[in-house]
């Protein structure tokens, strides 16, 4: 382990340490019961009597019940961290994509393919981020992604076809004809930190950018003053420096403006609203990769697990992410499944998946050739894309 790294561990213990108590929806972890098997996930809205907590709860082999705890993404690894070291951890964990290296790192997980979880069958690009070194350390149900949405009344307007945008030139082109119609360009969500990281990586890949070669490189120059070059326009609103994703979304949805670069989680909320989408399109022509999002499921490291609640550990996974179960979680989380055919079974139950499906496929993992080194690329992106901003 370098000193970069070790350094970075001994931050995530002192942090975890100074967290007294693991207090979430579902209570607080104390003694152990052979018959409980504690299901720790980073969606603490929802609420003990959600549609959420029904379905893992139902999944608890016969003699076992499953006791959920919801965290805030940011504490959820902290509290592991404590869990972890004082053997004390839940059976069960959903762990952000680009936090497995360093769950790894840590040591706070293990292989889950040993362990027993059928992980046959599933995308490998939406599994990255969850192998490292030839180990599987979690299973990742399905993804969200990033698209370009667009105001097909805006649009009409200014006399833009939709279908003419596939390059920067060309996005460039339409957004220009937007504002000169009367309407506000574009929104996107730059701030400060890994959600920034998350929406600036399309135009910094879709220039032919590298994680592995991020600093002082052409194409992350060139995102940076394609997405800097709207502010300085009046295209994209000073805002954006600070705006998070749903910041950027709210202000979409006032119908002034032409496009909005988000998530496929608000494909519903889109579709109300007769919006459209088209994926990010790359700076010279194609469909520009998106980072993969969602979280894994994994079981963390336990001193002594007997084979019993090992096995009933197993069961409650492959129940989530069995059969029409697999479909159930991912409609529930919004996602896109991580397995062709149950992709193919969301489309046709409802067709605001259909587009979402060529983006999904091409995606890319955070971490998945960088692997630990992502938190410090993404650290930088997001610092020199601040500055970008700002200086506008």
């Amino acid at each position: 382990m370098n000193n970069a790294t070790t350094r970075r561990v001994l931050s995530v213990i002192v942090a975890a340490a100074a967290t007294m108590s693991l207090t979430a929806c579902g209570g607080s972890s104390s003694a152990k019961d052979d018959n409980v098997i504690e299901f720790w996930d980073p969606y603490p809205q929802k609420t003990a009597d959600s549609t959420w907590q029904a379905f893992v709860e139902k999944c608890a082999p016969d003699g076992y019940t499953v006791k959920r705890a919801g965290y805030a993404q940011s504490d959820l690894l902290n509290n592991l961290t404590t869990a972890v070291k004082a053997d004390n951890a839940p059976e069960i964990a959903l762990i952000d994509n680009p936090k497995m290296p360093t769950a790894v790192d840590a040591g706070l997980i293990t292989d889950i393919k040993a362990a027993g979880v059928d992980v046959s069958g599933y995308d490998e690009n939406i599994e990255g981020p969850g192998i490292i070194d030839g180990v599987q350390y979690g299973v990742s149900y399905g993804s969200n992604a990033l698209g370009l949405y667009y105001n097909p009344t805006v649009l009409e307007k200014a006399g833009v076809d939709p279908a003419s945008i596939t390059d920067w030139d060309s996005l460039n082109d339409a957004i220009e004809k937007v504002v000169n119609a009367g309407y506000k360009g574009i929104t996107f969500a730059g701030i400060s930190g890994e959600e920034g990281t998350f929406q600036f990586l399309p135009w910094f890949w879709g220039a032919g950018g590298n994680l592995a070669k991020v600093s002082g490189s052409s194409a992350e120059k060139d995102a940076l003053d394609l997405v800097s070059n709207w502010v300085k326009q009046g295209w994209a609103p000073k805002s954006v420096a600070t705006d998070n994703q749903s910041a950027a979304w709210d202000l979409f949805l006032t119908g002034e403006y032409g496009f909005s670069e988000n998530g496929s989680w608000q494909a519903e909320s889109a579709a109300e609203e007769r919006y459209e989408m088209i994926p990010i399109p790359s700076k010279d022509g194609g469909v520009a990769p998106v980072p993969t999002g969602g979280e894994f499921i994994t079981i963390p490291t336990q001193k002594n697990m007997s084979d019993d609640k090992l096995k009933a550990t197993v069961d409650v996974i492959e129940c989530l992410i069995d059969g029409d179960n697999l479909k159930a979680l991912n409609d529930e989380m919004v996602y896109l499944a991580a397995k062709s055919d149950v992709r193919a079974k969301q489309v046709e139950e409802n067709e605001i998946w259909k587009p979402w499906v060529e983006i999904v496929e091409s995606a890319s993992g955070r971490t998945t050739d960088v692997g630990l080194e992502y938190e410090d690329i993404s650290a930088q992106l997001s610092e020199d894309l601040q500055t970008s901003l700002n200086e506008s």
